[in-house]
């Protein structure tokens, strides 16, 4: 509304302050106005020196203000209100990082509400951790905090019914106090079949494990994608197709089988939506395991970006696919060269724990995904 700032700027009494502008990817456009054009000035260090408030009528020096504006995903900011803002990307919290602040604030905090003392409540590390990982799927932690303040009124249900044991919630205690675990745990497929490879996916409650599944149609022709995938990632595995095909003979695969037969790829977990190119990699293997019928490490995750001459480019969303995979059970990740330095960001305990691998073609990608390939792949690079 006109005269927000200024009234803004009134109540903190100087005209230097910080202004925080909350959930800007919210803004909406309809017949009362646009506010993100009214932003475009406001937050340009170049214009905002005389901005035009129709609440004054009159120039103001906005220009010594701080904005800092806050959003949860990016894609449906303007882009050219983007391009006025200094972007600071924050990755979502680790389990142990999780437990830590639930530990040292949200337990105290939930139990203050409630009325009850540290004495008469224990959450045991276990329950906390199992609370995080079936009950709370996110980057951030509120809905860790309502959890905990569900199980704690049902704690004070306990005492109000005068009994005065103390109330332990472990992990087995969880199920009576919330009902069945919402979220399944991501356990690495044991043995899979030729065909299938395991990737990895950022989403805005953090990262995610996907398992790419390929099928070969005999008396069929064509590709086939299921899994609602968006146009970015059907690319990916056309590149990845193609690729695979060009190099056929090197690998050893018959070339009939492109011919002949069509190829169905699905990814599970079919009602999300799922776009993007960081797939490319996995799409590969996935096709290559199913094409020499020689299966994948079931122990590998990967992420990474395929060109169609096999080059692999960097991604986004490391540390939270990582922690993906760390819950999964996954013992190696697959990363592109180009994204060794967003180790930084993992704390040391994940990064002593886990191995590595980075990769800059695709070729290096099946050497250490498809075992009985080694040899072949060698004569490849020579080729």
């Amino acid at each position: 509304m006109p005269g927000r700032l200024i009234q803004a700027m009134r109540r903190a009494g100087s005209n230097n302050p910080v202004i925080l502008l909350d959930e800007v990817d919210k803004l909406g456009r309809d017949y009362r106005g646009d506010p993100a054009s009214a932003l475009l000035e406001v937050l340009d260090p170049e214009q905002n020196s005389t901005f035009r408030d129709n609440y004054l009528d009159l120039p103001f020096d906005l220009s010594k203000v701080m904005f800092i504006t806050t959003a949860n995903s990016i894609e449906s900011i303007p882009r050219p209100l983007l391009d006025r803002m200094e972007l600071l990307r924050l990755p979502g919290y680790t389990e142990e990082e999780k437990a830590e602040i639930a530990v040292r604030y949200l337990i105290p905090r939930q139990l203050k509400e409630t009325g009850l003392t540290p004495e008469q409540v224990e959450i045991t590390a276990d329950g906390l951790i199992q609370l995080i990982r079936r009950y709370t799927r996110e980057a951030g932690l509120r809905r860790l905090e309502r959890t905990i303040a569900k199980v704690l009124r049902k704690a004070a249900l306990h005492f109000a019914e005068s009994k005065s044991s103390p109330f332990i919630v472990g992990p087995v205690e969880l199920v009576d106090l919330l009902g069945p675990e919402p979220f399944t745990p991501e356990e690495s497929r044991k043995n899979s079949p030729p065909g299938v490879a395991t990737g990895l996916a950022w989403t805005e409650a953090g990262g995610d494990v996907l398992y790419i599944e390929a099928l070969l149609l005999p008396e069929s022709k064509g590709l086939t994608v299921t899994g609602q995938l968006g146009e970015v990632m059907q690319e990916s595995i056309k590149a990845a197709q193609s690729y695979i095909w060009s190099h056929a003979e090197q690998l050893g695969i018959e070339t009939r089988l492109f011919k002949d037969y069509g190829v169905h790829v699905h990814v599970p977990a079919g009602a999300i939506p799922k776009d993007g190119p960081s797939a490319g990699i996995t799409m590969a293997v996935a096709l290559t395991s199913l094409y020499t019928k020689n299966p994948a490490r079931t122990d590998t995750a990967m992420t990474g970006e395929i060109t169609l001459t096999g080059l692999v480019l960097p991604i986004g969303g490391v540390k939270e696919k990582v922690l993906a995979a760390r819950r999964a059970g996954m013992k190696r990740v697959i990363l592109p060269k180009a994204n060794s330095k967003d180790l930084k960001d993992l704390p040391d305990e994940i990064r002593k724990e886990m191995e590595f691998v980075f990769v800059s073609h695709v070729n290096e990608v099946l050497e250490v995904t498809i075992p009985a390939l080694a040899e072949k792949l060698v004569a490849l690079a020579e080729y």
